[in-house]
């Protein structure tokens, strides 16, 4: 019988697959952003568009599951949080909830539309993992070079931030986890955590 305090098992396996590609693609991000500056602009350029042909895909995976993810939501209810958990910790957990789904919707739509306001995308469409190409958004494939250009900066520092903002609900979730498994010993912790029971 399902514990009525615990996350049911679909909605506990899209927030672990989901968590593992986010941060698989914060590392993608680090790697090709970090790539030694000696490189040539040739074998640079090469190495980065295999990396962001990893990237690409894995943001428009978050975006799809993300979406089934808030679907699921909108027809499962989450199990209560424990009574113990107060006002302003309810208020800061649900504002980290809705910042969360802004990322993981708001983040691979940024980099969509960037990719799709480049004159590269001709030439590097957006591969889902080799299996086919995920279209681009038409209509920003042909706006004015100088139109394309600002469009293209614009989504881009918007990107840039959205993962910023990432890095920071990262930490604050993690920390809040740890802070509910260490310090409080509550149930909330092991409401998302599978295969194990909270100890006696």
């Amino acid at each position: 019988m399902a514990d009525a305090r615990r996350y049911n098992a679909v909605a506990m396996s899209l927030h672990w697959l989901i968590a593992a590609l986010i941060l698989a693609n914060i590392a993608l991000a680090w790697w090709f952003n970090g790539l030694p500056l000696g490189l040539t602009p040739e074998i640079h350029g090469i190495q980065k568009a295999r990396l962001l042909a990893i990237h690409k895909p894995i943001g428009i995976t978050v975006l799809l599951l993300s979406l089934l993810r808030l679907a699921w939501r909108l027809i499962s209810r989450p199990p209560p949080l424990p009574a113990s958990v107060t006002g302003w910790e309810r208020f800061t957990a649900n504002s980290v909830y809705v910042l969360f789904y802004v990322v993981m919707i708001g983040m691979p739509l940024t980099g969509w539309i960037m990719v799709s306001a480049s004159k590269t995308i001709a030439t590097y469409p957006i591969s889902f993992f080799g299996l086919f190409n995920w279209p681009a958004i038409g209509p920003l494939t042909t706006l004015p070079k100088a139109q394309m250009h600002q469009t293209h900066e614009l989504f881009q520092n918007l990107h840039s931030w959205g993962a910023w903002l990432a890095y920071l609900l990262v930490i604050l979730h993690v920390g809040a986890a740890l802070r509910h498994l260490y310090l409080l010993k509550d149930d909330v912790f092991w409401r998302m955590f599978p295969f194990m029971r909270r100890p006696a």
